[in-house]
């Protein structure tokens, strides 16, 4: 009997339970539980838990960005990277997705939230060095910067609570073109962050966060997933194989013909099953939601099988 609760699939299952756990009671704020089973957070959780343990900044919602001084030369030029944005943002390239191929902000469009991506974990995308070449250079000169983009939060524009799945890197902000107002902020588990011209902020976007916009004026920003730093060099190692192997599958593109990773080649196929879901849950929520729980009942009812066979 205690082989068999030591099955390997069985411990596999008690160390994702456990690290989802702990990712769901991380920080004051926590989604619902019945969101957070199904939310990508719960299924990362074992490599997240693991870059928390070996995290070289502290484990807080907001970090000091003084800690990463490689940054400052993007503060030193802001108004530069500012001209660029801004000229992206009057000639419509800022936009939303095109196409069903950008998963992880896919949510976001519904808000008016449009993006224009520098780079994202692997080489910047062509037309980011054709539109903008000058903020293409000040991030070519920082190894550590994986991903940036420009991000536009429009006038009433919300973006709800959740969580970033990823915690190999840490997300920096800089106001390029803001209101300058506290009505347009961002909390990262509860603690507030005031975009501002000229001005930036580090935090850890694996804590629960929410932004708003409540001013008539467009916020612009540049947006950039920075390395995490670890404690120790196979950790380093670890991340950065899995930041431009895995992670960069995830890439989508500013216009047609850029490559879009196979992440969002995948869930453009499968947007129109999640359409269909969404069908379903508008027509009744209990049905929705006792077919979505079964299916998860089922999977790990299958795992727990196979180990007493």
């Amino acid at each position: 009997m205690l082989q068999h609760l030591f099955a390997p699939q069985l411990v596999v299952l008690y160390v994702l339970v456990g690290c989802a756990v702990y990712v769901h009671f991380r920080g004051r704020e926590r989604l619902r539980f019945a969101r957070q089973i199904g939310d990508h957070s719960t299924y990362l959780a074992p490599y997240n838990v693991l870059m928390y343990a070996g995290s070289a900044v502290p484990n807080e919602p907001v970090i000091p960005v003084e800690r990463f001084p490689e940054l400052d030369k993007l503060k030193d030029n802001w108004e530069t990277i500012r001209d660029e944005a801004a000229r992206l943002f009057d000639e419509g390239f800022i936009r939303a997705a095109a196409k069903n191929n950008d998963w992880g902000f896919y949510s976001f469009f519904k808000s008016g939230w449009k993006r224009f991506y520098l780079k994202w974990y692997d080489d910047f995308l062509p037309s980011a060095r054709q539109l903008c070449p000058k903020t293409v250079e000040l991030l070519n000169s920082i190894p550590t910067v994986h991903g940036a983009m420009f991000a536009m939060l429009p006038p009433g524009g919300k973006l709800g609570a959740h969580r970033d799945p990823f915690a190999g890197s840490l997300r920096y902000h800089l106001g390029l073109v803001t209101p300058n107002s506290n009505k347009c902020r961002i909390l990262v588990d509860g603690v507030e962050c005031v975009w501002r011209d000229g001005e930036a902020f580090m935090f850890d976007e694996t804590f629960i966060h929410k932004a708003e916009n409540t001013t008539d004026v467009n916020r612009i920003i540049l947006f950039c997933d920075v390395e995490r730093p670890m404690k120790y060099g196979f950790m380093t190692a670890i991340n950065r194989w899995v930041s431009h192997h895995i992670v960069k599958a995830s890439a989508t593109q500013n216009v047609e013909g850029e490559h879009v990773g196979v992440l969002n080649k995948v869930f453009g196929k499968l947007y129109e099953l999640h359409l269909g879901s969404r069908k379903i849950k508008e027509w009744n929520r209990t049905v929705y939601y006792t077919l979505k729980y079964s299916i998860g009942v089922l999977i790990i009812g299958l795992i727990v099988a196979s180990a007493f066979r």
